[in-house]
């Protein structure tokens, strides 16, 4: 019999791989919780074989009691960026319990690096998004492989958001040049193909003895900005540079349009545990550019021999161009200015 997959999060960019994956063909049922069956990301994933949705509120225990009925596993991955760093810690460890509770098979977390604890809890680290789920990470780790296996799929920054919050702009003193911006000196930053990751996370299902206790940390490669503009200028003809940028100069690019408000719209914005983007994003940058990460990339290649490689191939096999591409849903329908003024 078909075995019943849980996606929590199956809309977003990250999850909407993970759905295709896992319904390429017939080894699994795809059950999806959102919030509006009738969204434009439920509308697409409902039209596919083997995919049914859940109208209802992942973050709401009723909903999530009545989805996991019939379940034989669970994709989680959980909007910090929403919900707030509490709640995603909550619900992380909430939804591992649930899954005990009702006898699941096994147990897969959307993990992110623990940026703190990699950076020794130095203030200069502190990233909500990153931090919540890593300490939900630790918790995981810390439980038996049996009756109810786990694993962790650890992610970082998304070569498909090359085309949205990291995509590049004119350069205003030569607007035929195209500015990569990224505040990472010469450093090297693993980036990651969506379409990829929802391969590794189909991986993960269907060898459950290999997979069961790993935190597969997975990317396409380690590369710095210097390259990402030349692979652009290489593959397209258009000529682009990488300009590094101190934080402060950074966030006054409008990359993210309002850096000094709470991370975590959805909840109460007047806690005062909660982080602006502005704080968690000097994390997220720090976290790179000191180097505190690591992936390997044999175990990857030896995982999915098809996967995209460098960032060139990405670039080639997608078509890559730079234009403006909506990909992260807490950036749709906001149109993201970018104040070149302020460039140095």
């Amino acid at each position: 019999m078909k075995k019943t997959i849980l996606i929590i999060g199956g809309t977003g960019a990250q999850g909407l791989p993970v759905v295709k994956a896992l319904a390429s063909d017939s080894k699994y049922n795809v059950r999806v919780i959102t919030r509006s069956s009738s969204s434009d990301e439920a509308q697409e994933l409902a039209k596919i074989d083997g995919v049914t949705i859940h109208e209802g509120n992942a973050y709401d225990e009723i909903t999530l009691r009545h989805a996991l009925k019939g379940a034989n596993g669970i994709f989680v991955n959980t909007n910090g960026l929403a919900i707030g760093e509490k709640a995603e810690i909550y619900w992380g460890i909430r939804l591992y319990e649930l899954s005990r509770e009702f006898g699941l098979e096994h147990f897969v977390y959307a993990g992110l690096e623990y940026a703190s604890k990699l950076g020794n809890f130095q203030p200069k680290y502190r990233c909500s998004f990153l931090d919540a789920k890593g300490k939900v990470v630790d918790y995981i780790s810390a439980q038996p492989t049996t009756p109810m296996a786990w694993s962790v799929l650890t992610s970082c920054p998304y070569l498909d958001t090359l085309s949205e919050l990291l995509r590049p702009f004119p350069d205003p003193s030569d607007p035929a040049t195209l500015v990569f911006a990224a505040p990472l000196g010469e450093a090297k930053c693993p980036l990651i193909y969506l379409e990829d990751y929802g391969a590794y996370a189909r991986w993960i299902f269907d060898y459950p003895a290999r997979s069961n206790g790993l935190d597969l940390r997975v990317a396409t490669e380690d590369i710095n900005w210097n390259d990402v503009a030349a692979s652009f200028t290489e593959v397209t003809g258009i000529k682009s540079v990488y300009k590094d940028f101190k934080l402060d100069d950074y966030f006054r690019l409008g990359t993210i349009p309002n850096p000094d408000a709470k991370m975590g719209h959805s909840g109460d914005l007047n806690d005062s545990t909660l982080l602006t983007y502005r704080e968690s994003f000097t994390g997220f940058w720090n976290l790179w550019k000191d180097g505190l990460t690591t992936r390997d990339y044999d175990l990857l290649d030896e995982i999915l021999p098809s996967r995209v490689k460098s960032v060139r191939e990405w670039m080639k096999k997608t078509g890559y161009t730079g234009k403006p591409i909506s990909v992260l849903k807490d950036y749709r329908d906001r149109t993201i200015v970018r104040k070149v003024s302020n460039m140095t």
